[in-house]
């Protein structure tokens, strides 16, 4: 039981250790040179680590930027912290092993779905997974379960978003690709498809973002990380120019407060281009790596990968999808009190991250007008669901949070009409 523990604990999750044993498993599988399966497995950990490191450049970025921008427009309300829930449900309610097993259940539940329908989409974005198991665990809690029937429901449940929510969003990730060799493994994709929704019946025959031409002077901006810079680097001056040196100071120290932003500016840059380096070698080898899975254990197999494994496809789509889908999330701000919903802050993580993620999905299906007008719309989704969450969160004890990711917000909707049906026929 101590070594299951130590495993669920300590390798399930961890993202790049998952990873690398796939690789791993894969390039066995294939029968692979000895030198081959090291070089593999240990690329395809670095590829991800650099991608993970990207990652954590732009959170520490967009961190400091979304206090100073709360500073700077003086906004309060609930913020959006699923790491937040996490950290009470282990501590306060008691549910850490209960979470951690369901997190390996849900894994179980999804290869087991993977190998025995035509669903062949193994999740692979372990950190989701973790959210997902907290949110399982959590509802399950609430509607009564305890022990072994919390684990059971949760894993179930868990790996059933696992398996269809990479399914339901391939028909689009097919078209970005340009290829099946990947599929999504992000927990928000029902926003996604929500966006892409919008993005199809508004975008008619706009242009992709892409495509968009630039006069000689401004040739430099179709550099991916030179066009990230020129939008983003003045949103951060901007911002810390309303907030004023005092909201700054904490992060800024003896550095003047406005070249401290600019610095934060590029930081983010930088995180951006350390992400899609990342992204480029995790997936020259996680796909080859991937075919001994897919022709062995689970035939036709299709590994689902975080969301940066997307923003090569259409860089400038991120920014835009980013930009409009802060815009949506701030109309959605205002307008959740006037219809009785607790105000929930925008979250510059989730609208980074989120936010391009549907910005790619709606210029795939809506070009440059799909993305400013679907990515608004996703915004406001994004605000809403949460919103809604929040009274059923304070209800169990998690007062003034709820949820970033709409899939998890959509599991504990899915859990408390569970709990509605079964009341009603009286179990």
């Amino acid at each position: 039981m101590a070594a299951l523990d130590f495993i669920i604990k300590n390798i399930l999750t961890q993202a790049s250790i998952i990873i690398a044993l796939i690789a791993l498993l894969g390039l066995v599988l294939q029968k692979k040179p000895l030198g081959t399966v090291v070089s593999g497995t240990m690329k395809t950990m670095l590829g991800f680590l650099v991608l993970s490191a990207g990652s954590s450049v732009i959170v520490s970025s967009l961190t400091y930027f979304g206090d100073i921008f709360q500073s700077a427009f003086g906004l309060q309300g609930i913020v959006a912290s699923i790491e937040g829930i996490n950290g009470q449900a282990m501590n306060e309610l008691g549910l850490g092993s209960e979470i951690a097993i369901t997190l390996a259940g849900i894994f179980i539940v999804n290869i087991l779905i993977a190998r025995f329908t035509k669903f062949k989409y193994i999740f692979l974005t372990g950190q989701a997974l973790l959210w997902e198991a907290t949110l399982c665990a959590v509802f399950a809690y609430y509607c009564g379960l305890r022990g072994l029937p919390l684990i059971l429901a949760g894993s179930v449940v868990g790996g059933f978003f696992a398996t269809f929510m990479p399914a339901f969003a391939q028909p689009i990730v097919k078209k970005i690709t340009g290829s099946e060799d990947i599929a999504l493994g992000h927990l928000c994709t029902i926003g996604y498809m929500f966006t892409a929704l919008i993005a199809k019946l508004t975008g008619g025959n706009s242009k992709s973002t892409e495509d968009i031409e630039l006069p000689k002077s401004l040739e430099f901006m179709q550099d991916t990380y030179l066009s990230v810079m020129v939008v983003m680097v003045p949103l951060y001056v901007i911002t810390a120019a309303f907030a004023g040196p005092a909201a700054c100071a904490d992060y800024c120290g003896t550095t003047n407060y406005i070249v401290h932003a600019f610095l934060q500016g590029m930081q983010f840059v930088v995180g951006v281009y350390v992400l899609m380096t990342g992204v480029r070698m995790l997936l020259a080898e996680i796909v080859p790596a991937f075919q001994g899975i897919s022709m062995k254990l689970v035939p036709n197999s299709v590994p689902a990968l975080d969301c940066p494994v997307l923003f090569p496809y259409a860089p400038n789509a991120v920014i835009l999808g980013f930009v409009f889908t802060t815009i949506g999330s701030i109309i959605g701000m205002f307008t959740t009190p006037l219809v009785g919903l607790p105000m929930v802050l925008p979250g510059v993580l989730s609208n980074f991250f989120a936010g391009g993620t549907a910005g790619i999905f709606a210029n795939q299906v809506g070009g440059r007008r799909g993305v400013a007008i679907g990515c608004i719309a996703h915004g406001i989704f994004i605000t809403f669901l949460p919103a809604m969450l929040s009274p059923m969160l304070a209800e169990i004890g998690f007062i003034g949070t709820t949820c970033t990711d709409v899939d998890t917000v959509v599991t504990a909707f899915f859990f408390m009409l569970i709990k509605s049906i079964t009341g009603v026929f009286g179990f």
